[in-house]
């Protein structure tokens, strides 16, 4: 499951975090998840890719990829079948969609760009919440879905993940080849070219921080102020002069510095030249329990009851170290239409007491709250299985590829007034069964991390709130818009229609990217847009854009914007 689960100076927009949650009896129109990117690369899912990459100062542009380029325009029959990304609400007109294997031709692609004063984008094949990489302006869209390798870099002694794989491609070959893994989404679909940059987060994040908590270094494709476009390689060496290039990589999300090409993966303090000890051991088996409750005997009482139970039990077992802290929940209260109210309890099978805290945590989330459910199911399965499943990767219907997500961060519990909020939409008249919203767990280790670190500054956080809803037809955009708009600004009426860092809300995530929030008509706060995302991270966002993409190639509605001159 995800985070439910990300290119500061990266890639793949298209390609964030999507909490899900699966169970038999539940319908996955309600929990949207990706639809798959095609494997083109030189590696097969689950077949390590053990040759070496570049130097420690040096990027791989030889082109060796056995794959493209290919360029593909309008009148083209593949045209039409490249074009959208997973979201069917976007699609651009660019002049030319050019798919690429290797970063050799990511140089030549940008340096096409720059010298025809076309605007690029870029996209890996994962999700895409907002218009990032179909936004009419873009005239080059550069597709990175056949860049899918997953190895180890003997050199580094750093695994290397490039962004077109998907997170089920990276979980089964880390697994198959050493054992390891890292704590990113639950989704199989989501992938590598987003997702790390944002920061990347899932169901072992309370154990082992974000994703980037181990990012170790970072291969991008930049461009000099007099339009060169070169492959730069950056690390967290404290000496490595690049090394603000890596840092707006851990959490600045994507489409604002170039183009990342490749990731290098090691925990931080991994010591020694054994593979299997640089990241976290992969669980051997994953205990999940799952309680669905029927909307028809859910009084309000009852839902803001689960609601609060919840949070005050992440507020309880979130600190760093906490036993409960490889305990993974989600509360997913779809709309009446959807039917169903579902809580998921996911934790490391092997971890010594691990069914008694699952009772724990189903007993605290469900006190004082007098309902039957409908399911009441636990199970073990090896973890792999669960994390690699495409069951759920894909958006329900093959046709429910609509979407719309909005997002905030949770310091403590919902107040009475947003609790009530909820319940308001979550019963009225103009939801659909594919709307609802989702409580994330968040924090343990992930609050070990100073917020300067890196560049995800909500670290003293314990929860993730997503308000979503999925469609399947055009003409119900507007309604389906309207409904989620109006539950988020209304949970946060007290703040100008967003969640402003204060007592209980502390922003949003980079990864679930809503342009609303960069809308003066939904954000009424006189917060920007920004400051949600990064807060006090966002000034050296902005030095570390005027170095590395002085010219401002790199850009989107929700991009980190050039400092001011003077």
């Amino acid at each position: 499951m995800p985070a439910a689960n990300e290119p500061t100076t990266s890639s793949a927009l298209s390609r964030g975090d999507m909490p899900t949650a699966t169970s038999p009896a539940l319908s996955r129109r309600g929990m949207l998840t990706a639809a798959g990117a095609t494997v083109l690369g030189a590696s097969a899912a689950g077949t390590a890719s053990l040759s070496g990459t570049a130097s420690a100062d040096t990027a791989d542009t030889a082109d060796t990829a056995g794959f493209g380029p290919v360029t593909v325009r309008p009148g083209d029959p593949r045209y039409d079948n490249l074009l959208r990304g997973n979201n069917f609400r976007f699609a651009g007109t660019p002049d030319e969609i050019r798919v690429v294997a290797s970063t050799g031709q990511v140089v030549r692609a940008v340096s096409d760009a720059i010298r025809s004063g076309r605007r690029i984008a870029v996209r890996s094949g994962g999700h895409c919440f907002e218009n990032l990489t179909a936004d009419p302006a873009v005239r080059l869209l550069l597709d990175l879905s056949p860049m899918d390798e997953v190895g180890y870099d003997a050199r580094r002694r750093a695994f290397t993940v490039r962004p077109g794989a998907t997170l089920g491609e990276v979980y089964r070959t880390l697994m198959t080849g050493w054992g390891v893994t890292i704590p990113g989404g639950g989704c199989p679909e989501v992938g590598a070219g987003g997702h790390f940059a944002g920061g990347g987060y899932g169901p072992l994040s309370r154990r082992y921080g974000s994703v980037v908590d181990h990012l170790y270094g970072v291969e991008v494709v930049v461009a000099d102020r007099d339009g060169t476009a070169r492959a730069v390689v950056a690390t967290r060496e404290p000496d490595d002069p690049n090394r603000d290039l890596w840092w707006a990589h851990t959490g600045g999300g994507g489409g604002n510095f170039g183009v990342v090409t490749r990731y290098w993966l090691r925990s931080p303090g991994a010591t020694g030249t054994d593979p299997s000890r640089l990241l976290p051991p992969a669980p051997r088996h994953m205990l999940q329990h799952v309680v669905i409750w029927p909307w028809e005997h859910m009084p309000e009482q009852a839902l803001t009851g689960l609601l609060r139970n919840f949070g005050t039990w992440h507020e309880r077992n979130s600190a760093p170290g906490s036993p409960y802290a490889g305990l993974y929940g989600i509360l997913q209260p779809s709309h009446r239409a959807g039917g169903t109210v579902m809580l998921v309890a996911q934790i490391d099978a092997d971890l010594p007491g691990a069914g008694g805290m699952v009772n724990d945590f189903i007993a605290a989330v469900t006190a004082g709250v007098d309902l039957t459910p409908a399911l009441d199911l636990r199970r073990t399965m090896p973890w792999l299985h669960r994390m690699t499943w495409p069951g759920s990767g894909e958006p329900g219907d093959v046709l429910v590829r609509r979407y719309k997500i909005k997002a905030g961060y949770l310091r403590r519990s919902f107040t009475e007034t947003q609790l009530a909020a909820v319940y308001r939409h979550l019963t009225n008249a103009t939801g659909g069964q594919g709307s609802g919203m989702l409580l994330v767990g968040y924090g343990g280790q992930v609050r070990a991390v100073e917020p300067g670190a890196t560049a995800i500054a909500q670290r003293d956080v314990i929860m993730k709130a997503v308000y979503q809803t999925v469609w399947a037809d055009e003409a119900d955009d507007a309604a389906n818009l309207a409904w989620v708009r109006a539950l988020y600004r209304d949970v946060y009426a007290g703040t100008g229609g967003v969640p402003v860092p204060g007592d209980v809300d502390d922003g949003s995530y980079i990864n679930y990217p809503d342009a609303d929030l960069a809308d003066p008509a939904w954000n009424t706060s006189g917060v920007p847009a920004h400051t949600l995302y990064y807060k006090d991270n966002y000034p050296r966002l902005q030095r570390v854009k005027a170095r590395w993409d002085p010219r401002n190639v790199f850009r989107h509605a929700l991009s980190i914007e050039p400092p001011r001159a003077g």
